[in-house]
């Protein structure tokens, strides 16, 4: 027999990890994020060969100008959700109300929360993006709110992102811990890699954009001096999915906080943030706004946003202890 097909029969593909850890109808809605990022993946790639590179023309709900390649990656979710038995509602960072796509009563378990393209404006230099994804469950029968989605991070039963780097990467958080699958070229699919990651303790690494220095509080002002002092490196990329990607598994602290002229930061609750904290909350890691819990944070709506810390737990003690 072939080398090649014995080392590719031995593999643990994403959908046979998913059937053994018994998550029942919630693999669908896995596995159908994990198709769409495959072919979000392929449009990145392909991006600079199909000019699509650059910006779409308009903008999305928080004001923001959309690269045509959040546009794509948006109708991709939401193509292949609607797809999905299982997906009540997706709602996206560039939509301004989420897409009911059915009803509890006709099968529509999930809800699917997502950034289809987190790091988009940097696709041009070709550094990592990722789409972030959130799923909870449906609890509203007839979907005629909001209320279905505004649930606090803490009610999430999966989390994740697809890296789309130097390989494409799916990191995916149950209540089974956080794990890490590699889209194999050679069959198209997604194989386990690394399973129940966990990020270090601390590690004196801090990721954040000093340029805004002057514009941070305080305290947060005084943990820069202190990580300074202490002889800390900084590591800093500008797309929160690589920088998050690098903090799960090297650990130190991500940090994009408020500033005067912003205090509540750029990140969003639902899309970004609740997300991201569960991943690291599953690995063994924290997450917090500063002065609360991120995934205790009640949401007040789709695009909420709030300052963010994430990554090893000491490491995020040290911040929140000096704010």
């Amino acid at each position: 027999m072939n080398e090649s097909l014995i080392l590719r029969e031995n593999l643990t593909t994403l959908g046979k990890h998913l059937r053994a850890q018994q998550l029942g109808r919630l693999a669908e809605v896995i596995e159908a994020i994990a198709l769409a990022g495959k072919a979000i993946a392929r449009k990145v790639q392909r991006a600079r060969i199909d000019d699509v590179i650059g910006v779409a023309g308009a903008l999305n709900v928080q004001g923001e100008v959309q690269q045509k390649l959040d546009v794509m990656s948006d109708a991709l979710l939401l193509e292949c959700l609607r797809a999905c038995p299982s997906c009540a509602v997706y709602a996206s960072e560039e939509q301004e109300k989420p897409a009911v796509l059915r009803t509890q009563s006709a099968g529509g378990e999930y809800v699917v929360l997502a950034d289809p393209l987190d790091g988009s404006s940097n696709i041009d230099v070709a550094v990592s993006v990722g789409t972030i994804f959130s799923v909870l469950r449906n609890n509203q029968p007839d979907l005629t709110s909001e209320d279905a989605v505004l649930q606090k991070g803490g009610a999430q039963v999966a989390a994740g992102y697809v890296l789309y780097g130097t390989s494409v990467l799916l990191v995916l958080a149950t209540s089974h811990g956080t794990d890490m699958y590699a889209l194999d070229p050679g069959i198209g699919e997604f194989v386990l890699v690394k399973s129940k990651l966990a990020v270090p303790a601390e590690s004196k690494t801090y990721s954040i954009n000093e340029a805004y220095v002057n514009d941070f509080a305080d305290g947060l002002r005084a943990y820069l001096a202190y990580a300074h002092g202490a002889g800390y490196g900084a590591r800093y990329i500008g797309s929160m999915v690589a920088d998050v990607h690098r903090t799960l598994l090297k650990g130190g602290v991500f940090i994009y906080p408020g500033t005067k002229k912003a205090p509540k930061g750029k990140l969003r609750l639902m899309y970004e943030c609740n997300p991201m904290a569960y991943v690291l909350e599953q690995a063994g890691g924290a997450g917090s706004t500063g002065t609360q819990r991120i995934l205790d944070v009640a949401p007040s709506g789709l695009h909420d946003r709030v300052p963010v810390i994430l990554g090893s737990a000491k490491e995020v003690e040290h911040v929140t202890r000096h704010g």
